[in-house]
């Protein structure tokens, strides 16, 4: 920096960083900040250039290796000291005031500068500080991925019986989920029955047994995919077409043996059946048949 100026300590040769400035305060007369010695800071400047070449008287500077000491300008502070008075042209001894003026102990104190303390060493090869930033972003996205998953595989398994439907691949791998967990999977109902209708009903008496009714139906499913099987109601009426009796068929009571209730009514299809009723308790007229969900 211009302007800055080195002095070396003659009692410790401690080198200190100086302004001309503080030179010039009290007539260059400093005191060391490590051994306390007072001296002239303008008499005993260095220089830290680099050294000249052997052929060259050196410079103070390689006299030693100088304890370096780059402080601010407060790093040495002026003193006090007492104007010496011209020396007299014969031999005579000091005065005690110009004795006291030179030594060391007349010199007023100042505040010793703090100790130099060494910077931390910077590591090259440490991780940058936005490390740990990115380990959290990555964290963070790691836990939406596994949340969405596990939603992913929630909504699944809720609507495991539309996925089978309208995907038919994924049934085998959803039977073996719903081996371990306990479910099921099951044709889709037609609660509005919106596709699923009676195309003809009959009931007659069966000829061979008295008071035996025979139902047979047709029952269709319009839809493209399959539908479960639907509950039968049927009601027994009388000529004013009052209730006389009212059952309800479960579609084992009607499908036939053959009929693969699990799966369905297929789509596009119609079943056909035939239910035996004994009404042998009861006289009736007319009757009814409709379908429901449970």
């Amino acid at each position: 920096m211009p302007g800055e100026k080195y002095t070396r300590c003659p009692g410790c040769s401690t080198v200190f960083r100086v302004m001309p400035e503080q030179l010039a305060l009290r007539a260059g007369q400093v005191r060391c900040g490590q051994c306390k010695t007072v001296f002239n800071g303008i008499e005993q400047q260095v220089s830290l250039a680099a050294p000249n070449p052997p052929e060259e008287p050196l410079s103070e500077a390689a006299l030693g290796p100088p304890t370096l000491t780059l402080r601010n300008a407060q790093a040495l502070e002026a003193v006090n000291v007492a104007p010496v008075p011209a020396p007299a042209t014969s031999a005579a001894t000091p005065t005690p005031a110009a004795a006291t003026a030179a030594s060391p102990a007349a010199v007023p104190a100042f505040t010793e500068p703090p100790a130099f303390t060494e910077a931390p060493p910077v590591d090259r090869f440490a991780p940058p500080a936005t490390t740990s930033r990115r380990g959290r972003t990555i964290a963070y996205i790691a836990a939406i991925l596994v949340l969405l998953v596990l939603l992913a595989a929630q909504a699944a398994y809720h609507f495991r019986d539309s996925i089978v439907t309208f995907w038919p691949v994924t049934r085998p791998a959803f039977e073996r989920v719903c081996e371990v967990a306990g479910c099921a999977i099951r044709p889709l109902r037609d609660d509005a029955m919106s596709y699923l209708s009676i195309e003809a009903s009959d009931l007659q008496a069966d000829p061979a047994h008295r008071g035996l009714l025979i139902l047979t139906a047709t029952v269709r499913n319009r839809a493209n995919w399959p539908l479960a099987y639907p509950h039968l109601e049927l009601t027994l009426t009388d000529a004013q077409d009052r209730v006389v009796v009212r059952r309800a068929l479960g579609p084992t009571d009607y499908a036939a043996g053959t009929a693969d209730i699990a799966r369905g009514i297929a789509g596009q299809a119609e079943i056909s059946l035939k239910v035996f009723i004994d009404a042998s308790a009861t006289t009736q007229a007319g009757y009814r048949l409709y379908m429901f969900y449970p």
